[in-house]
């Protein structure tokens, strides 16, 4: 097991004197991720991501409960774990923010202790995927937000750790900057076996990436599982698209068991049906493939947005 926490819990003591009070940030976690996953981890702000992240890279102690880090518990051996993993925070920097791109490599080599051969591989690794080459001699403060991010990525990997953790590596990126990013994530966790835990508000990061989600609310763990069950399981409707072979006549398509609303486009020649959660697609196509002629079928899940939107609306409301 690449992570294991059990009972994680972090408390806070707020205001001065008399107007202390304690204040749970993280609520009694458990979490389990085993080596090659990749785990999107959510929640709204003030849930308890970041202080989960920190706890997990031995920035924060643990209240109370159980918690090992490849192995090792975070705090008490924090130096060898931090040659165990890779960490990368979206508003903070591990390069050097006046030398160029490439010394911040050399140094953090040296750190790592990562021999020149294997550095050497991995740089020319990184720099090929992620298009270093043309400011690898640049100042990291002269680099745009796009390309310091993939150098954050680099430099985060260059000691091939088991486990990345990353912190809203995508924030502020455009468009091109964040696919190339998530393109390469894909590679490392594929080709290398990275464990990868994300955090982030950028949910087309989580389905790009992730097979797994966590979600977590009010310091508390609300889901737990693959992307596909938790779609699954969304109490939103589903949407059938179906493409006729000729527009539907009376009675058509209509009173069809289960189905919410329907609409039709391309002059009937395509129908969209919402139906119930509980209501069997399987069921609903062979219904209406026994009234009319079908030429395509296709089955819209509730998008990754609604999801996690109706677990934040069904999670338990604590007092802190």
């Amino acid at each position: 097991m690449i992570v294991s926490a059990e009972g994680l819990t972090r408390e806070f003591v707020v205001g001065r004197r008399r107007a202390r009070r304690r204040i749970t940030a993280v609520d009694g976690i458990d979490l389990a991720i085993e080596p090659g996953e990749t785990v999107g981890f959510l929640g709204p702000n003030g849930a308890g991501k970041s202080t989960t992240i920190k706890m997990l890279t031995g920035i924060l102690v643990p209240t109370s409960g159980h918690l090992t880090v490849c192995g090792l518990d975070p705090v008490a051996s924090r130096r060898e774990l931090a040659r165990r993993i890779g960490v990368v925070f979206g508003q903070r920097s591990a390069l050097w923010w006046d030398l160029p791109l490439l010394d911040s490599f050399e140094l953090l080599r040296t750190i790592h202790r990562v021999s020149p051969a294997d550095y050497r591989v991995r740089l020319e690794r990184c720099t090929e995927v992620l298009g270093l080459a043309d400011f690898l001699a640049t100042p990291v403060r002269q680099l745009s937000l796009g390309q310091r991010m993939r150098g954050e990525v680099t430099a985060a990997l260059l000691h091939a750790p088991p486990l990345l953790v990353l912190d809203e590596p995508t924030v502020g990126l455009d468009l091109v900057s964040k696919e190339r990013l998530r393109a390469f994530l894909r590679e490392a966790n594929a080709a290398d076996g990275v464990t990868i835990l994300l955090t982030t508000h950028d949910l087309p990061d989580v389905e790009r990436l992730c097979r797994r989600v966590v979600v977590i609310d009010n310091g508390r763990v609300v889901a737990d599982d693959a992307l596909d069950v938790l779609r699954r399981r969304s109490s939103g409707p589903r949407e059938l698209v179906v493409d006729l072979a000729e527009p539907a006549g009376e009675p058509g398509l209509t009173g069809l068991p289960g189905v919410l609303a329907t609409s039709v486009e391309a002059g009937g020649l395509r129908c969209r049906f919402t139906f119930e959660t509980g209501t069997s697609a399987a069921a609903l196509v062979a219904e209406i493939m026994r009234r009319v002629e079908v030429r395509d079928v296709a089955l819209v899940e509730p998008s990754i947005e609604d999801l996690v939107r109706s677990l934040y609306a069904s999670a338990p409301r604590g007092s802190a």
